[in-house]
């Protein structure tokens, strides 16, 4: 079921190229905070992936809810 919801997120995430070290910047829409940066779009997606999932977990212990995805 987590995984699931990481996997439509991800599909949902939006990514831009933005002028710094690490140029590829991308968000999810819908889920405040979460995003990443790298130095490819691959590593950008990853690192998404990761803070998606850390940010889960957190949100699980806290209590707090979490954002329908379609």
């Amino acid at each position: 079921m987590i995984i699931e919801y990481i996997n439509e997120a991800l599909r949902l995430a939006k990514y831009e190229i933005i002028d710094d070290e690490e140029p590829y910047y991308g968000e999810i829409p819908g889920i405040q905070g979460v995003w990443a940066s790298g130095r490819t779009l691959e590593e950008c997606r990853q690192r998404l992936k990761d803070t998606l999932d850390e940010w889960i977990i957190l949100s699980f212990n806290r209590g707090l809810p979490i954002p329908e995805i379609n």
